[in-house]
């Protein structure tokens, strides 16, 4: 399984999701790590389909699954649905549901 956090340097967002994301990543497959990628350019960032930082991406898949339909792509903070309202980070659940599809 392949997990990639993608940001942009200065955002605190991705540092803190950081060791959230790995103790989520090595309880659904303790061989997994998470490969951290920095996008430095909007050109990088329309190249890569970057929704903003931080972006989760397992196997090559956004963990949301409503990523697909977005083109607003560039650097900036990303922000994601939670049940409480708009969040800097995913919430776990998002993050459960990635890892276990790319699992199974």
């Amino acid at each position: 399984m392949r997990v990639e956090l993608i940001y942009f340097e200065g955002c605190p967002s991705y540092e803190q999701l950081l060791p959230r994301l790995r103790g989520l990543v090595a309880a659904a497959d303790p061989g997994a790590e998470v490969e951290l990628r920095r996008v430095e350019t909007n050109a990088e960032a329309e190249a890569e389909r970057f929704l903003g930082s931080p972006t989760v991406r397992v196997d090559g898949r956004d963990i949301d699954p409503e990523a697909d339909r977005r083109r607003d792509f560039g650097i900036k903070c990303r922000l994601y649905e939670t049940d409480d309202g708009l969040a800097p980070q995913p919430p776990d659940l998002l993050i459960v549901a990635a890892l276990r599809a790319a699992d199974g």
